[in-house]
């Protein structure tokens, strides 16, 4: 179970059917939030009105988040499931990816951008909360994400179904505007403290690096991602 937070982000759970099991709002926020309380209501969802100290005493949210919803896990899919849904756009892998921001925002892009997927390990992997869904500005509901026990066999099965491996590092030799980007690929993106690791990195058909001004060091990995 996870709670999250905000309108935006609660109404777009409720669309995804995303396994909304109840929703608080503070009574100042109620004639504003109409459209969601309808929405639960016809969806059968528990929705509790509180008053405005009660809420806060209950959730302890900054006055700008006056509504809450209790979620269950985010489905997530197999690997298998996920290649059935492959339809030649890009697949983006992240390698042990553990800040909920950067995660977030990685999904807004990959939804805007038209990836088909995310394949994410079962450990040490970003968790699914409140800022992650946010962030995502609720792109989370809106692209299949599978996790699996081991990068490297998701790699390997990726490859033999002759999906390009792109390894985006600082160690590549060549940019990001050498490669054609029009066959099928997976993009790896790698750890905010470590990056991508060297046995990731050993599997990846290519290696690629965003040539930067020297004005500036590094890239966030979201900000690399969007690049």
């Amino acid at each position: 179970m996870t709670f999250i937070k905000g309108k935006h982000s609660i109404h777009e759970a409720l669309i995804a059917n995303a396994g909304i099991h109840y929703i608080a709002i503070a009574k100042e926020s109620e004639q504003s939030a109409q459209y969601i309380i309808q929405l639960a209501r016809q969806k059968k969802i528990d929705v509790s009105v509180l008053s405005r100290r009660e809420f806060h005493q209950r959730f302890r949210l900054s006055e700008n988040q006056q509504i809450i919803a209790k979620m269950a896990a985010l489905k997530t899919i197999s690997l298998k499931e996920f290649t059935a849904k492959q339809n030649n756009e890009p697949v983006l892998i992240c390698d042990h990816l553990e800040d909920p921001y950067n995660f977030g925002a990685i999904i807004r892009t990959a939804v805007a951008s038209s990836v088909d997927g995310i394949i994410i390990p079962q450990n040490n992997s970003a968790p699914v909360n409140s800022d992650m869904v946010k962030t995502s500005s609720g792109g989370v509901f809106k692209i299949p994400i599978a996790r699996v026990n081991n990068i490297k066999d998701a790699i390997l099965h990726l490859n033999s179904l002759e999906i390009n491996i792109i390894s985006l590092s600082e160690k590549g030799e060549k940019t990001i505007y050498d490669y054609n980007f029009k066959e099928s690929n997976a993009i790896i993106m790698g750890s905010e403290e470590k990056g991508i690791s060297r046995s990731v990195l050993s599997l990846s058909n290519y290696i690629l690096k965003i040539p930067i001004n020297s004005k500036i060091d590094s890239l966030n990995v979201s900000s690399a991602f969007s690049i």
